[in-house]
């Protein structure tokens, strides 16, 4: 990597977005397609371009992130210097946690101050992309950019309670942004991933302190855009935004899609907790079609068109379609289901019967006994 650049991770900010499955645990923490979780996406794409200090910027529930994190070796960031950091929700000045984004960079300035790349990659948690920040560098480097917002085009509505659209023209240079308009069409859809230069967000910092600003999207972005160098940075690949638990069910049924999976995982890595769990075992009369198996479950009936967490044990009789089954769920004999969520941990009862519908998947939460 030619490039010199810190990650900053926000590990909490959507979790209003999905309570579902966010009550007891960040969004960052999140299971996704099997073994994953959503960070690992940001995490990956940082790591793959050379970055070794990411710090992640935590508020509540966050003890499964830490879990999950570690030391970070599994993403080859356990470092002397850097690696992974985990940012507290209190800022030097206050020990209330902070409400929004602005409140939130202020509480990290000492861990920006005391880093020394040229660079700040900035990402949510709540879009699953496979992004090149390497280039996205480049091209923030190359426009000489004060600010560059990484989008993506989307069509129709986005679900999401809080969004932005940009308007770039034919240089890349943004000439609006526009917070939850009325979608019609194509539309240029923000994706939270956000590069500047560490002096450059430092200062940012201090200037909307001063001035008692609230919002970084309001009364930064969109209100400064004619006088900021910002500039958006197309993403043409394949990209899922995590805005609801109907979206979080649409994309990871997505995953069954063999084109889906090339795009995401090809070309680079997406790195997680790697655990050396037994292999799956298939007992006689178990019939799986098109569904991704992970590592440790037993299946004795029949699953289709199903994504299966580590650990998950299916009875004999059952019949599984359409349904994502997280960590260590039993599921009895003869049991039907279909467009289920279950979280981790869950045990479902011989002879029940459950089922949801693609626009509105049946929840159940983790823990649970049906």
């Amino acid at each position: 990597m030619a490039h010199s650049a810190v990650g900053v991770i926000f590990s909490n900010i959507h979790d209003e977005n999905i309570p579902e499955l966010s009550k007891h645990r960040t969004m960052a923490s999140i299971p996704f397609g099997g073994r994953y979780r959503l960070i690992d996406f940001a995490l990956s794409n940082m790591v793959n371009s050379g970055i070794t200090t990411v710090g992640i910027v935590t508020k509540y529930n966050y003890q499964s992130l830490i879990d999950h994190l570690g030391s970070g070796k599994d993403w080859d960031l356990a470092r002397k210097d850097g690696g992974i950091i985990l940012l507290p929700p209190y800022s030097d000045e206050t020990d209330v946690p902070y409400t929004n984004r602005l409140e939130a960079l202020k509480g990290i300035t000492g861990f920006l101050r005391h880093r020394n790349e040229e660079y700040v990659v900035i990402s949510d948690c709540d879009g699953i992309a496979r992004v090149d920040i390497d280039d996205l560098l480049g091209f923030h480097e190359k426009n000489g950019a004060e600010i560059t917002m990484v989008y993506h085009e989307e069509e129709g509505a986005i679900g999401s309670s809080y969004y932005m659209t940009l308007s770039p023209d034919e240089t890349g240079r943004v000439k609006s942004i526009k917070i939850n308009p009325t979608l019609k069409g194509k539309n240029n859809v923000y994706v939270n991933i956000m590069v500047m230069t560490r002096e450059f967000l430092i200062n940012v910092i201090q200037d909307a302190t001063v001035r008692g600003l609230s919002s970084f999207g309001k009364d930064i972005l969109t209100k400064h855009v004619d006088t900021l160098k910002v500039y958006g940075y197309r993403f043409g690949g394949y990209y899922a935004g995590v805005n609801s638990i109907q979206k979080y069910y649409q994309h990871s049924m997505e995953l069954l899609d063999k084109n889906v999976r090339s795009e995401l995982f090809g070309a680079r890595d997406i790195y997680t907790k790697v655990r050396d769990s037994a292999p799956s075992k298939y007992i006689d009369g178990a019939i799986v079609k098109n569904s991704l198996i992970s590592d440790g479950c037993i299946v004795e009936g029949t699953v289709e068109n199903c994504i299966l967490f580590r650990g998950v044990k299916v009875g004999k009789g059952s019949v599984i379609k359409n349904s994502i089954i997280m960590q260590d769920t039993v599921i009895g004999t003869g049991v039907t289901l279909d467009c289920v969520i279950t979280d981790k941990n869950v045990v479902i009862r011989d002879r029940r019967h459950l089922a949801g519908c693609t626009e509105l998947p049946y929840f159940i939460a983790k823990g649970r006994m049906l």
